[in-house]
């Protein structure tokens, strides 16, 4: 009966071009021609062509506007080129887009069929679909608001659903002509699993043009024009269960939008002058160069009323002074002073005032801590280099911490709510700064007493002239060098692993055991004990000390000391009681204890693991044996990228480096170095796109091959052309949550472009953590060109010149094929 209804309503509707509603502002259809009013008249939704455009969409404008001015759009990308166009409720309760009354345009997606279906356009402007027999008028089976266009209008979230996944972004028209979304996109970004803090982003494609700064809990910081004012009224809401930023107008009469513009790039805050007939604009994002992200790159601060616009921050220099006097900014600056994590040199903190907080992508958060807490958890990770209040109200609240490089800072003159940002330095920076006022302060002295002043300057000049020495270590007649790290004594190693009991073994190495222990105070530690018939390993336990000493992350492993005595050779890591990820991914029992989730997180942190080696340690670390048995999970299954016996540093604007002595393990070798030695940060990316393919198929790259010898990489490339990538999930798993698929396909889909032939070609880790915590569209990865076979890695083990070590392979470039 109610489908007869609503035919015989379509008929009249075509008939007489009027629309229909009823006092609630209902429709059964809207044809072209006819319209639906709001009820208090200040919006209409029909039919329109946009600009010169002859194309028919359906949208929401203002209807007591002169100029016609668009707000929503449904079909924007899905036109219809004459008048045959009909909206309607099909019989599950969805509005439907017909063309000629046969083809759906669009359509909306509510998953809860309606028993009595009723489409409102509401006085906010926002167009609803619930059911009447709910009784709740607030309650929507969906609404226009959940899927702006390129306007935010009064009311409507700007935000994440974190329970269902939906998005709420805006995106710029094409053009005037062409709704379509263009490379504009505004919305909020987080990590929920590593707990980020929310920010706004523009994105141009995917590459972040301007950033709000994050909710200070009155503003955005790098808003201070959001400063409270008589027209509007700002919230934003985080809880585990949604993220969003809302406006509201304190004054009804006042008809307001933000809206973002292709044409101009700006996101513009719009109202209307009705004495003009124009809308104007009251504040626009970016305003000028200081609000281009990154324009001053790391650790540095745009002052856009400063000649040049961009300085360093106090402790740091420009990495390349040459480009910088060219106000070539981009590469932003270093520390003048490594960070250093040991108790005796004690890093501290310089306040800041004024800023848009850097750049929180790489952050976390915690609501609960006071900000002396705040300080003492980020001097407990070495990998921390900045704190701050992540809400100001009051005497402030919440830890809002930062990692790695501080990007995208600006100073804020005019701001009335003066933001206190922590950073991070080194005890020779923090001394210097004291000692810089200490002679200020002496100077002074000196003006005014005279001579009794210059006498004390004078004895503060020698006190500065005395300086600590670190210790060292000497081995066997080297030169001594600077390992800054504890020494342990050899029976106190003995005692802790009960003399290298066997039952304390953990594993067995290329270089030698790995034994348990627990010291004296209670401490569990795992001692890599060096083979004493293994010459060649004592480089490489000379240069893993060296190395991992300087590197701090929670995705690295901690050493925690050595103990160099005779013939004894012995590192002392943190103790990792969930062993390495390959006891868990290849073993058919344990593997089924590695949910979906836990592997995406595991992921995920091998990647800002080795981000942090690539790009934001203070050397660039090659780590060349990434592999799954490198990979420590601790007691929360957190991963640890351990073992860098064999890693490379570079320094500098050095990128590449060439080798004679290929080392490495055989399945996770890029191309390039196994066959010409050429290595690189790229060789750790294709090792890391093996990994991911081993996390999400729980096989073994080096061992997997099917009928045809073709290679883990083989099938992955093979299901992802047949669209059917998802079927390398490891068969332990049932998953069949849409959002978990989504990530399965993400990672196959990053992991082929990490293991692409030319390492040109491959991503940076830096754009692999981007592209694993974001739903953008990724770039199509070309065919990998060349498979190691078993019978390849057969030829390659005979010709190994060094049996001793499994890491270690010489090999001719004879070895590849091409298939």
């Amino acid at each position: 009966m109610v489908i007869v209804t609503l035919i015989l309503t379509f008929l009249f509707l075509f008939q007489t071009g009027f629309s229909v509603v009823d006092k609630f502002n209902q429709f059964q259809s809207i044809s072209d021609g006819t319209t639906l009013i709001s009820k208090d008249g200040s919006f209409e939704l029909g039919f329109f062509s946009p600009g010169n455009s002859s194309n028919r969409y359906v949208g929401i404008w203002y209807k007591n506007i002169p100029v016609r001015t668009v707000f929503w759009v449904a079909n924007r990308c899905s036109p219809i080129n004459d008048s045959s166009g009909l909206l309607t409720i099909n019989n599950t309760g969805n509005l439907v887009l017909w063309y000629q009354n046969k083809s759906v345009v669009w359509s909306t997606s509510s998953s809860k069929q309606a028993t009595k279906p009723i489409v409102q356009l509401l006085d906010s402007g926002n167009l609803v679909l619930r059911d009447e027999e709910d009784g709740n008028s607030d309650t929507y089976l969906w609404q226009s608001f959940d899927y702006p266009s390129d306007t935010t209008m009064p009311g409507m979230r700007l935000g994440w659903h974190l329970r269902t996944g939906l998005k709420q972004r805006v995106s710029a028209w094409r053009n005037w002509d062409d709704p379509c979304p263009g490379d504009f996109t505004a919305g909020i970004e987080y990590d929920p699993l590593r707990h980020t803090f929310p920010d706004i982003y523009i994105l141009q494609g995917t590459s972040k043009y301007f950033r709000t700064g994050p909710w200070n809990g009155i503003r955005f910081s790098g808003t201070p024009e959001q400063r409270p004012n008589p027209l509007y009224s700002y919230d934003f809401v985080y809880n585990d269960d949604e993220v969003y930023y809302t406006f509201n107008l304190k004054n009804k009469s006042v008809v307001a939008r933000i809206v973002m513009n292709q044409t101009t790039s700006h996101h513009d805050r719009l109202t209307w002058n009705d004495e003009d007939k124009a809308w104007q604009i009251y504040s626009t994002s970016p305003k000028d160069n200081c609000d281009r992200y990154g324009t001053c790159g790391a650790n540095a601060n745009c002052i856009i009323n400063d000649n040049p616009i961009c300085q360093c921050l106090r402790g740091f220099n420009p990495k390349s002074q040459e480009k910088w006097n060219l106000m070539d900014w981009s590469e932003g600056c270093v520390r003048n002073n490594p960070l250093n994590c040991s108790e005796k040199y004690k890093d501290g903190f310089i306040k800041f005032s004024g800023l848009k907080l850097p750049d929180t992508a790489q952050s976390w958060v915690n609501k609960s801590l006071n900000i002396k807490e705040c300080r003492e958890k980020c001097l407990s990770d070495c990998s921390c280099t900045a704190y701050a209040n992540s809400d100001i109200r009051g005497k402030g609240s919440g830890c809002l911490i930062w990692y790695g490089d501080l990007s995208d800072m600006r100073q804020n003159t005019d701001d009335v709510n003066q933001l206190e940002l922590f950073i991070r330095m080194s005890h020779l920076d923090i001394e210097k700064g004291n000692a810089d006022i200490k002679m200020r302060a002496l100077i002074a002295v000196a003006v005014i007493g005279g001579v009794s002043g210059m006498l004390l300057l004078g004895y503060f000049i020698c006190r500065r002239g005395s300086k600590d020495r670190n210790q060292t270590i000497t081995q066997n007649g080297d030169q001594d060098e600077d390992l800054e790290l504890p020494l342990f004594s050899l029976p106190s190693i003995a005692k802790a692993t009960e003399n290298f009991s066997i039952d304390n073994k953990l594993g067995e190495g290329g270089f030698g055991p790995v034994y348990r222990g627990r010291l004296e105070d209670g401490q569990e530690i795992a001692v890599k004990r060096l083979s004493i018939n293994s010459r060649q390993g004592v480089n490489e336990l000379k240069n893993e000390i060296k190395l991992i000493s300087k590197l701090q992350h929670r995705n690295l492993v901690k050493l925690l000391g050595c103990c160099i005595q005779g013939e004894e050779k012995l590192l002392v890591y943190e103790y990792m009681p969930n062993k390495s990820l390959d006891y868990f991914l290849f073993d058919q029992k344990e593997g089924k204890l590695l949910e979906w989730l836990k592997r995406f997180q595991i992921i995920c942190g091998i990647a800002r693991g080795l981000q942090y080696l690539h790009q934001d340690s203070r050397l660039r670390v090659i780590h060349r044996d990434l592999k799954a048995s490198n990979v420590l999970l601790d007691n929360e299954m957190n991963p640890k990228i351990s073992d860098f016996g064999l890693a490379r540093t570079f320094l500098g604007d050095q990128t590449e480096e060439k080798t004679t002595r290929v080392t490495g393990t055989y399945g996770y070798m890029a191309p390039e170095y196994a066959c010409n030695g050429l290595f690189s940060t790229k060789s750790d990316v294709f090792s890391f796109g093996i990994l991911v393919l081993e996390i999400v198929s729980g096989k073994k790259s080096r061992s997997f091959h099917d009928k045809n010898h073709v290679t883990l990489i083989g099938q992955a490339w093979a299901l992802y052309k047949e669209s059917n990538s998802f079927e390398l999930l490891d068969k332990n798993l049932q998953e069949s949550d849409h959002n978990i698929q989504k990530q399965v396909l993400r990672c196959i889909h990053v992991s082929l472009l990490c293991v692409e032939q030319s390492p040109v070609d491959r991503p940076n880790m830096s754009s692999v953590v981007v592209m694993l915590g974001s739903e953008s569209e990724l770039p199509q990865p070309k065919q990998p060109p060349c498979y190691f076979t078993e019978m390849d890695l057969a030829k390659v083990e005979r010709s190994s010149m060094n049996p001793e070590s499994s890491s270690t392979n010489h090999m001719s470039i004879s070895l590849l094929k091409a298939r």
